[in-house]
């Protein structure tokens, strides 16, 4: 799917034994875990360098967590 969102940082799965910070994207549909196809899942400098952009690709989600295999940082104006 073709996605478009805002990227910024926050708490995930607080309360629980997997609370951390992680990378989130907000689109239309709601908020999800960002994570690109070949990145760490807990510490992805590629996706740490996009947090506060607009950004835009392509990805598949599953459960709460989009799964970018295309990320690209929206260019201003």
């Amino acid at each position: 799917m073709r996605f478009a969102g805002r990227v910024s940082r926050g708490r995930i799965a607080e309360g629980s034994k997997s609370e951390r910070e992680a990378v989130l994207i907000d689109l239309p549909q709601g908020r999800f875990i960002l994570r690109r196809r070949d990145g760490n899942a807990f510490s992805d400098p590629e996706l740490d360098r996009l947090v506060g952009s607009e950004v835009e690709g392509e990805g598949n989600v599953a459960g709460q967590t989009l799964i970018a295999t295309e990320i690209t940082a929206k260019k201003p104006g």
